[in-house]
């Protein structure tokens, strides 16, 4: 069984973790679109050429699921590729329904991107599941480029930890979705900076679940060993010292050809 993985940048590997400790028969393809990250600030059209392309890489060397590890370009995203492709998509979104499940406050916080924030899918989220609660909702910008330069622990990333949590917090919710994938390798700043009296939700091990049950449901048949590549659209001597702390010091990282790099 192959299953091919793709976020705007390195964030995809948090689901990527929980995916190989579910399935760990089987074959793991990442590809990271470095070049175009972060997708939060790209406009729906952009990011539904780069989730086509890099859908078409994964199909096109034989993968038989592709997990789109993003909420952004899932909700951009997601229903083209399912339109367009036969084997199984699998996609993200923020973990509204539980958190209102988990909430005592009655106040439930998400951090995401503008683009996950903006989008008819997180809109019909909050009104399926939000109605008897208050769902307060913050824009991280930057939160997304310091975990991809592995700045997991440095000033500035505390710093904006900070500037987004702390005033969640002071209105009063004590549930914290974590909307964008990025952010659970951020969850330890993330805890620490909220108390130990709000908890931290986000969706990668549902993900992993979900993707289980419909390579499960589809006959898809995995190996005796799985092997984990990864590959980038961008400079992977830029992201490579990046991948290695995120994942482990054995990664390598190959580039993407031009033309699903969509570089000139």
């Amino acid at each position: 069984m192959r299953i091919g993985v793709f976020d705007s940048g390195l964030g995809g590997l948090s689901v990527l973790r929980e995916i190989r400790r579910r399935i760990p028969a089987a074959n793991l393809t990442y590809l990271a679109d470095s070049a175009w990250v972060p997708y939060g600030a790209r406009s729906e059209d952009v990011i539904r050429v780069r989730s086509l392309a890099l859908s078409r890489y994964l199909v096109y060397h034989g993968h038989d699921m592709i997990v789109v590890a993003c909420n952004t370009a899932t909700a951009a995203a997601v229903p083209l590729l399912r339109e367009t492709f036969r084997i199984p998509i699998v996609g993200m979104e923020p973990a509204v329904k539980p958190a209102t499940a988990a909430t005592r406050s009655g106040v439930v916080g998400v951090l995401a991107t503008v683009g996950t924030l903006q989008s008819a899918r997180f809109a019909a989220l909050l009104d399926q599941f939000g109605g008897d609660i208050q769902v307060l909702t913050r824009a991280c910008p930057g939160l997304v480029e310091q975990v991809e330069a592995g700045e997991l622990d440095s000033e500035l990333t505390r710093a904006l930890v900070t500037q987004f949590v702390a005033p969640l917090v002071r209105a009063g919710a004590d549930t914290l979705v974590l909307g964008c994938t990025h952010f659970p390798f951020l969850r330890p700043l993330i805890e620490t900076t909220a108390g130990p009296d709000v908890r931290v939700i986000d969706t990668g091990e549902a993900v992993a679940r979900r993707v289980r049950e419909v390579a499960q449901a589809a006959g898809l048949q995995a190996g005796e060993r799985g092997a984990t590549n990864f590959f980038t659209s961008g400079d992977a001597g830029a992201s490579l010292g990046a991948l290695r702390r995120l994942w482990d010091d054995a990664a390598t990282l190959t580039e993407l050809p031009a033309e699903y790099a969509g570089r000139s």
